[in-house]
């Protein structure tokens, strides 16, 4: 059962969300100052004016679909650690990023073939892999008591990645990704 009131605090809110996001983080920031927490820099939202959408120009990675194209079929449409094979969940995952090196950037021996999660956990360096192909899942996550993540990520610690059937991954390339990106 519910009243009067309620139905019409839901109604005015389920009409209008961007309100009600405004209405929670003020709420939130008034209450965590009665609680003596810092926000962290963490200021009053301002709904912001103007157009939503603007033209621009950017740089486009030209030879990226070449790139995904070779990793992806070289590890048969499959995450070479969960051994996934939904093509639209796949990512051709840069060992040493796009950003870093330009000469680099196509070559397939610097590429894995992985789900989104693991490319989000290589690329913050949660996950590597060793010299003899073996996944690294960093000590911060094996620490932990979640069962989700032990369930989901910390499995794979210590198994050996699928190989490719062509374009087996540099071994430079790996070690540059485990001094440079990897945090254990």
């Amino acid at each position: 059962h519910t009243s009067k009131l309620d139905g019409e605090v839901w109604d005015e809110f389920n009409s209008n969300w961007n309100q009600l996001v405004l209405e929670a983080e003020r709420l939130r920031v008034a209450l965590q100052g009665r609680q003596g927490s810092e926000t962290h820099g963490d200021v009053g939202l301002v709904r912001p004016e103007g157009a939503s959408e603007r033209d621009t120009v950017r740089k486009a990675r030209v030879h990226q679909a070449f790139f995904r194209q070779a990793i992806l079929s070289s590890y048969g449409n499959t995450c070479c650690i969960t051994h996934l094979a939904v093509r639209e969940c796949l990512v051709a995952s840069h060992i040493v990023p796009w950003s870093i090196s330009e000469e680099h950037r196509t070559d397939p021996r610097n590429g894995l073939c992985l789900s989104a999660t693991f490319d989000r956990l290589f690329d913050r360096g949660l996950v590597t892999v060793d010299d003899g192909l073996n996944v690294n899942v960093s000590e911060r996550l094996r620490k932990t008591d979640d069962t989700t993540i032990a369930d989901m990520i910390c499995k794979y610690h210590g198994v050996p990645i699928l190989r490719p059937r062509r374009f087996m991954p540099l071994e430079a390339y790996l070690e540059w990704h485990r001094q440079n990106v990897f945090r254990d």
